[in-house]
């Protein structure tokens, strides 16, 4: 396995692939590999003769320093569970220098309004530190595709809508969500649980799935009440949003229509860690 830390040996490497016609695949991740992760590894090999993998904290998109701070940093172990998956695989592990050049700083998109609800009404400048980093890496990758998960839809709209503002050539596919066994989204995070909580979190989905249930007899407004008193009942967890919405405009759904697609979309805390799901209604 090769890895590299430097943009410019990365880019003579995948030169060389290409003047083979050798096709390639990104998968942007900060490292703190679980299934999920390697689901999307295993997608892009199976599209692409040479994948990428990226392992790379990004401070831009964090709004809390405490979050950065304890967000798990396990690159020896992310390393030998890719060796576990192909040879076929390159890491790209840069320093913040190398990507940010000294320059540490968000670009400011306009995401048309994609950024301004659920993620983005808690979590300000997140999106444009989301948007610029994975514009950086399409850059200096340049990939045929890059996957992404759809535990993070939101996240994954917002870079569908990067790639059209900045006309990048590159196609973004979202793979579907990874889950344990009691059903919680699979999520580096998660580590920060405690076996009890981890075991209960369950309970998140669960909800999700019986909001779907509900979903076309029930409306979006009596859901959301239904699910808040729900959270208010249970002692491990902390509902911060619960929002049915428009798939491709994130907008709100007030009023359903039946040419539209929904999603439920969820943030809570347990033991100080924000869990995020969704799960699509129609």
């Amino acid at each position: 396995m090769k890895i590299f830390d430097r943009k410019k040996e990365l880019n003579n490497f995948t030169a060389k692939q290409r003047k083979e016609d050798h096709t390639i695949g990104l998968v942007p991740t900060m490292g703190a590999l679980h299934t999920g992760h390697i689901s999307l590894v295993k997608k892009a090999l199976s599209e692409n003769d040479l994948v990428v993998v990226s392992i790379f904290v990004n401070p831009t998109q964090f709004d809390k320093k405490d979050d950065l701070e304890k967000y798990p940093r396990t690159f020896d172990k992310d390393i030998e569970l890719l060796k576990q998956v192909s040879d076929n695989i390159v890491v790209f592990a840069p320093t913040v220098d190398e990507i940010y050049e000294g320059n540490i700083t968000s670009e400011a998109y306009q995401f048309d309004g994609l950024d301004k609800v659920m993620e983005g009404e808690f979590r300000t400048g997140h999106f444009d530190g989301v948007g610029t980093i994975v514009e950086l890496l399409l850059r200096t990758v340049a990939p045929d595709k890059a996957y992404f998960g759809e535990k993070d839809f939101q996240q994954l709209q917002i870079i569908r809508k990067m790639a059209e503002i900045k006309n990048l050539p590159y196609e973004i596919i979202g793979c579907p969500i990874e889950r344990e066994p009691h059903g919680l989204a699979m999520s580096s995070r998660n580590e920060r649980l405690s076996k009890e909580t981890r075991e209960q979190a369950g309970f998140i989905h669960n909800t999700l799935q019986t909001a779907k249930t509900d979903f076309g007899t029930k409306s979006a407004i009596g859901i959301a009440d239904w699910v808040k008193a729900q959270f208010e009942q249970h002692p491990l967890f902390d509902l911060e949003y619960f929002e049915i919405a428009d798939e491709n405009t994130l907008t709100p759904a007030l009023k359903i229509q039946n040419n539209q697609k929904y999603r439920a979309f969820i943030a809570v805390y347990a033991d100080g860690v924000r869990l995020i799901d969704n799960l699509r209604l129609n």
